[in-house]
């Protein structure tokens, strides 16, 4: 594999060509070494493009240049730009076309695994890979309140809007169109195109045998359309010792690839899951790369890891994948995963939603929807936003409604039946909004291709065919797919229950970084942000901010700001104004408890 993951910026439409190729060019020399994968190298305008802007398209101008590319990469037919996360380009994940009825195509295939944005300027479209990279083309980066009352509820920012005004996002799985007018020189509104949408099969698979014996086909043919581009060199797998990161090493293994697995160690804090990825390594008879993770290293990899994200992710896993992702890329530059098998085999608990479900179809008129039983699922700032955010900020968002932005991914119309909805549910939002594009962003920042063989059309569509008793039988979540892969694993890895990833956030919060936090979420710096109240850091930790933030919601709730804030200064580069003391973080916390005790005796 001689190609490194890069990323692609360009215009399109009618304009003054020169000031366009001269601000192109100033954005290029401009480049931060953290927006490269390859450090800074210099770009290269790829042969087959460079000066077509202005043949016989009927279009004034358009350009591409490519950032971190040692090679070019194959176009298909029409396209002018094309980026994959796996490195196999005969199926891009966000590719840029111009069609010779004067149109541009922005478009994403339906996993979300890399993300595409556009911004209009005049009558010009700018389109990159890369949020970070638009940034210099706007006149000002003002932060959407959408995106952050969005950001707030889910820990990401739902497409199409994104953290910044007049920036937008492709959705997963669709196309976007313009059509330019030659004789007015007026770009149209674009028209939205779902290339592809998770839908329930009408007829629905229930024998568990032939179940079995086609998934069984199914996850190797997957893994075989992954491998054929390697040679003898090895790869790596995230291996923490769950089922879905399990089946992959297990399918690697099997079709003869040489392995290397990577798990997380976070000490004596947190839920302990390398002795389980331990287990499957010796099982499967290859190395494991144990990196530990230690306050020290979190606290180091955070901005880093900030940078590499692009966009704000509030979920506490973000920093200790890059440290893996980091580990890894130094002995491979291919890296599995088994992000995807919850999506699709209706993993994460959801039996509540279920239920809920249930006893909203026979009490319609009760007091929450079951789309409001949904977002509460994300455990965010959703329902609190009286007391998250200052007068002006919630003033904006008193006619946003988060159920909106879930409308989509819970259609009935798609998928009548609730299992299936639910699936599709996480498919497009936590999938393709969340886990798939982050893990390709910390992968590419350290230059790996990122693998994932769950994210596969053919088997992802199977999943649509299965009844829901072969997906969730009694209290057994992802019953056909621990059916199909019981004699590749350790029993006890197979059957054991689902945890998530244990990151010891509040633990970490509330100790090793108790005073950085009167540096991250310092009031007066809050303040001047005008966006959410001064003082809310030191309300979560007390608990006054609401009843279900306790336990591990302190330390996922202070993350989720401490996430945005960051990236606010790191990625948006805003000045931060002079910092203060009116806060708890200064002291330490036994004094603080003690000094509570004392105010309140």
């Amino acid at each position: 594999m001689g190609n490194i993951p890069h990323h692609f910026l360009g215009y399109w439409g009618y304009g003054a060509q020169h000031e366009l190729e001269t601000l192109l060019t100033n954005v290029v020399e401009n480049l931060s070494p953290n927006l490269s994968p390859c450090r800074g190298e210099a770009l290269n305008f790829p042969p087959s493009l460079a000066g077509k802007g202005v043949r016989g398209l009927g279009l004034k101008i358009w350009n591409v240049v490519y950032i971190g590319l040692d090679g070019n990469s194959p176009l298909q037919q029409n396209q002018i730009a094309a980026i994959s996360a796996s490195g196999l380009f005969a199926s891009p994940d966000a590719w840029v076309k111009i069609e010779e009825n004067n149109c541009l195509i922005l478009g994403r295939e339906p996993f979300g695994k890399l993300p595409l944005y556009w911004t209009q300027q005049g009558q010009v479209i700018w389109f990159a890979s890369q949020l970070q990279l638009l940034l210099p083309i706007l006149q000002q980066s003002e932060v959407s309140i959408s995106g952050l009352y969005g950001y707030s509820c889910f820990s990401y920012v739902p497409t199409p809007l994104t953290p910044i005004n007049q920036v937008f996002a492709v959705p997963a799985g669709t196309e976007l169109v313009w059509q330019s007018d030659c004789q007015s020189g007026i770009l149209q509104t674009p028209e939205s195109k779902n290339i592809h949408s998770w839908r329930e099969a009408p007829e629905q698979l229930t024998d568990e045998a032939t179940a079995i014996t086609e998934l069984r086909t199914l996850l190797k043919d997957s893994i075989e359309r992954q491998i054929t581009d390697l040679k003898d060199e090895p790869v790596g797998v995230f291996l923490s010792g769950g089922l879905d990161s399990s089946v992959v090493a297990a399918l690697l293994v099997q079709a003869g690839v040489k392995v290397r697995a990577y798990t997380l160690d976070f000490g004596d804090v947190g839920i302990p899951e390398y002795p389980y990825a331990e287990q499957v390594a010796q099982f499967l008879k290859i190395p494991l790369v144990k990196v530990a993770v230690t306050p020290s290293s979190i606290k180091n990899a955070l901005i880093p890891t900030v940078q590499a994200l692009d966009l704000p992710f509030g979920d506490g896993v973000c920093v200790p994948l890059y440290l893996l992702s980091q580990r890894a890329s130094q002995e491979t530059q291919v890296i599995f995963n088994g992000e995807g098998g919850d999506q699709l085999f209706a993993g994460w608990t959801n039996k509540p939603l279920i239920a809920a479900g249930v006893y909203q179809g026979e009490n319609p008129t009760g007091q929450e929807t079951f789309i409001q039983q949904y977002l509460r699922t994300f455990h965010r700032l959703g329902g609190y936003e009286s007391q998250v955010y200052q007068p002006d900020i919630y003033a904006q968002i008193q006619n946003l409604h988060p159920e909106d932005w879930l409308l989509a991914a819970l259609d009935r119309n798609e998928c009548p039946s609730l299992l299936h909805r639910l699936r599709r549910a996480s498919l497009m939002l936590k999938g393709a909004q969340n886990i798939h594009p982050r893990a390709t962003a910390l992968g590419f920042a350290h230059g790996l291709w990122v693998r994932s063989p769950f994210c596969d059309l053919p088997l992802a569509e199977w999943t649509f065919r299965l009844s829901g008793e072969l997906c969730l039988q009694g209290a057994c979540e992802k019953y056909i797919l621990k059916r199909a892969v019981e004699n590749w694993l350790p029993s006890e890895i197979v059957w054991r229950q689902k945890r998530g990833m244990g990151v010891p956030l509040t633990s970490w919060c509330l100790n090793d970084f108790w005073h950085q936090i009167g540096i991250w979420l310092n009031p007066e710096i809050l303040r001047t942000n005008n966006h959410f109240y001064p003082h809310i850091a030191a309300q979560i930790v007390e608990g006054k901010l609401g009843a279900a933030i306790q336990g591990r919601r302190i330390g996922e709730t202070l993350w989720l700001l401490i996430m945005w804030q960051l990236w606010r200064s790191h990625v948006l580069n805003e000045e931060l104004s002079k910092q203060s003391w009116d806060h708890p973080f200064w002291l330490h916390r036994w004094l603080w408890r003690n000094y509570k005790i004392i105010r309140n005796s």
